[in-house]
């Protein structure tokens, strides 16, 4: 068995004063198994005033134990925006994969959202809301992600702390 270990602080480049918050995920194979820790969450909201990042400083602590490589962990976010009236509308989905090799990494993960329709665009603009995925599996899976048609919408930066275990034991070198 090999062991994973995973430790987030991140915050999300928006360039303009939103209240922000993440709902994350990890997603894995079927041979992964989470021992401790939560794979999914949300952070608190943050309003910068003075700056142009949203800081979460949401430690996220997950232990895995997996019979093989295929499937590796990927974290997926969906950025939410909360306005003055307390509705939340979709900001931005991301997805990135967490490194191979222990240590500490700087990951720049970019988020997107659906455009939609003129109409819907201009619905968005007026009263809020927007289009979102009928199916958020779509953030980190398959082909048809790719035949969407999206905004750009900012990065997520994280900080991830990866520790293996036993893995040169099963003859797999990092």
């Amino acid at each position: 068995m090999q062991d994973h270990f995973i430790y987030l602080n991140y915050g999300v480049n928006h360039g303009r004063n939103h209240s922000l918050f993440c709902k994350w995920g990890i997603h894995t194979g079927g041979a992964w198994k989470a021992l401790s820790g939560l794979r999914e969450g949300q952070t608190q909201v943050d309003n910068p005033q003075n700056y142009d990042e949203a800081y979460w400083a949401h430690p996220i602590d997950v232990h895995f134990t997996t019979k093989g490589l295929q499937g590796w962990p990927k974290i997926h976010f969906q950025v939410w925006h909360q306005d003055s009236f307390g509705r939340n509308e979709l900001y931005g989905y991301g997805f990135c994969h967490v490194p191979t090799s222990p240590g500490t990494h700087k990951i720049s993960c970019p988020t997107w959202r659906p455009a939609g329709t003129f109409r819907e665009q201009v619905s968005q603009y007026f009263v809020g809301g927007g289009p979102q995925l009928k199916n958020p599996d779509l953030i980190y899976s398959g082909a048809d992600r790719y035949r969407l048609n999206t905004v750009a919408m900012g990065n997520v930066h994280m900080n991830i702390g990866v520790v293996l275990r036993n893995f040169d034991k099963y003859g797999i070198e990092c």
